[in-house]
């Protein structure tokens, strides 16, 4: 695999040491903020965090109607990396701006998630 970021090693710590990592929720209806993709032309990205305190920065002009919440790491290993792969969405780790975001395949976070947790046991 690839020599990780700065961006994905903090991210990864982070996560790890706090069992979550974080999304934007609209509290009507919970559904999850899904962007356009800065990178990739015709992809969409799924901005995550790994502090609460981050994600809720975002929050203002066009996701003010979000909220942050709180994803665990099981929960997001068991069902959400399968989801967001058959439906060909990236995540973006600790999502800065739309210029400023690394932009991965769910599929490698589960895959470095997992391996950190592995470390771990």
């Amino acid at each position: 695999m690839n020599e990780l970021s700065p961006v994905v090693q903090s991210f990864l710590a982070k996560v790890s040491e706090f069992q979550q990592l974080w999304g934007l929720q609209d509290p009507d209806n919970e559904e999850w903020l899904v962007c356009d993709s800065a990178q990739f032309e015709e992809a969409d990205v799924m901005p995550l965090w790994s502090e609460q305190a981050l994600a809720q920065s975002h929050c203002n002009e066009d996701w003010a109607g979000f909220i942050p919440a709180a994803i665990s790491v099981d929960e997001f290993l068991e069902y959400w990396v399968d989801d967001l792969n058959q439906d060909d969405v990236l995540v973006g780790i600790d999502w800065r701006s739309d210029d400023d975001c690394e932009e991965i395949e769910a599929f490698e976070i589960g895959q470095l998630l997992a391996d950190v947790e592995a470390e771990e046991d």
